[in-house]
């Protein structure tokens, strides 16, 4: 197995690792193995969707993501939160006290995220205006849900919008805006995306559409957490209900959110890694072409099910909920400037999402027929229980391990028992 890059943003800490296989049962793409009593993650497979982030209960499985001290390379800092952080520190905490804090904590500037998503709204319809085929579009928001099509579903590719997502156009205009400016080299300008979600730092370090990412890092929600909630604390009790953007911006945050600004109202969502792919099994089999639009979430109920979230999922939603009855549903950014920019490419790929599928069994076509001969022969063998207590998931699993010489028959219990009894009885009947 590979070892974890920049094309990956998590790995396993052995030190914490107790082989409890809760991460190896969660994962959907089985990228995960259980080797000498350790969990060990098949980059090969691995979609970065943070459930063996979310269920590991000894913190083993670590984010990769953005230090402090790498923002040091710039001379100006720009923080640009995801519309997440609005639910995480009380129902009573408003949209511009967040963001003013989040500047007291080290950035020279802050740009409210939300404000991108209501762009982009307006972009996404523009696109099913223009274009009426193929159905249904698929969000390009969630990078998981990008990389789960590239893996599982190659042919859905083509379905995929091809237009970048909020935190990409936000950093594209900014940094083009900040050096004017402040009349700085825009490499010397960081801007970072504050998330909750580890898979945003491989779209920043591997982006799938275009050469070089806009943003230059990404910081989890739960490390400026403390600090920014210390910092709330001891301000002055603000009750501004003024912020740049609407609740159609804000409700980016949640499931559901993104089609809420969409006049198609023939769209559908879905959160959760096990939706998702149903719901991608049937337009896959071409049952949901009726569907303008589908906007799919790997998190459950939204980023705000974020594996790198601190608040309780549900308080998190109800907040949002709250935010946008507060803020209302009319957008906040100028229309006719948003379909300029679009009709201009300002939102478009650079180049269209590739399939990427899993290895076959063998190069040589003859060769992976053998092969997958072999392994329905060793299903038939295994005890099918899916126990895991062989380091794989599932018996099929264990079954493709073996015929890619990466385990053996006798690492399932049952068989190895079995052979053993043979052995004895062996050596009872030559006594």
């Amino acid at each position: 197995m590979a070892e974890p890059n920049l094309v990956h943003s998590i790995r396993i800490d052995d030190k914490r690792c107790v082989g409890c296989v809760a991460c190896m049962k969660i994962c959907p793409t089985k990228a995960i193995r259980l080797r000498n009593r350790k969990a060990r993650i098949n980059y090969e497979r691995c979609i970065d969707c943070g459930g063996c982030l979310r269920v590991c209960p000894h913190g083993a499985v670590v984010p990769v993501t953005t230090l402090p001290s790498d923002l040091d390379r710039f001379k100006y800092k720009i923080a640009m939160p995801s519309p997440v952080i609005y639910s995480q520190f009380g129902a009573n905490v408003m949209p511009n006290e967040i963001l003013a804090v989040l500047k007291e904590i080290g950035f020279d500037h802050v740009y409210d995220q939300a404000l991108a998503c209501e762009m982009i709204s307006i972009a996404i319809e523009e696109y099913l205006d223009e274009n009426k085929s193929p159905r249904p579009i698929i969000s390009s928001t969630c990078p998981v849900v990008v990389r789960l099509i590239q893996r599982l579903f190659p042919s859905l590719c083509k379905n995929i919008l091809p237009l970048e997502p909020p935190r990409e156009i936000a950093a594209k205009n900014l940094r083009a805006e900040i050096a004017r400016e402040q009349n700085i080299a825009p490499e010397q300008i960081g801007i970072i995306d504050i998330t909750a979600c580890s898979a945003k730092m491989v779209s920043i370090s591997h982006p799938e559409t275009m050469e070089r990412s806009h943003l230059d890092g990404a910081i989890p929600v739960r490390k400026i957490y403390n600090e920014a909630m210390m910092r709330l604390k001891r301000r002055n009790p603000v009750f501004l209900t003024q912020t740049h953007t609407s609740g159609i911006g804000i409700g980016w945050a949640i499931e559901g959110g993104e089609i809420r600004g969409l006049k198609h109202a023939n769209s559908v969502a879905v959160s959760g890694v096990l939706n998702t792919i149903r719901i991608l099994e049937d337009v896959d089999s071409g049952r949901l072409k009726n569907i303008e639009y589908l906007e799919c979430l790997i998190c459950p109920d939204g980023c705000v099910g974020g594996p790198l979230t601190v608040e309780n999922r549900f308080i998190a939603k109800s907040i949002i909920l709250r935010m946008i009855r507060q803020f209302g549903g009319k957008k906040r950014v100028n229309a006719n400037m948003v379909k300029d920019l679009y009709h201009k490419n300002f939102f478009s790929f650079k180049w269209a999402v590739e399939p990427k599928p899993f290895p076959p069994l063998d190069k040589n076509r003859n060769a992976a027929i053998k092969k997958l001969e072999l392994k329905e022969e060793l299903i038939r063998k295994l005890p099918r229980t899916d126990c895991g207590v062989c380091g794989a998931p599932d018996c099929q699993t264990l079954a493709d391990d073996i015929v890619r010489g990466e385990a053996r028959l006798e690492d399932c219990i049952y068989i190895s028992c079995h052979l053993l009894d043979d052995a004895k009885k062996t050596g009872e009947n030559k006594k």
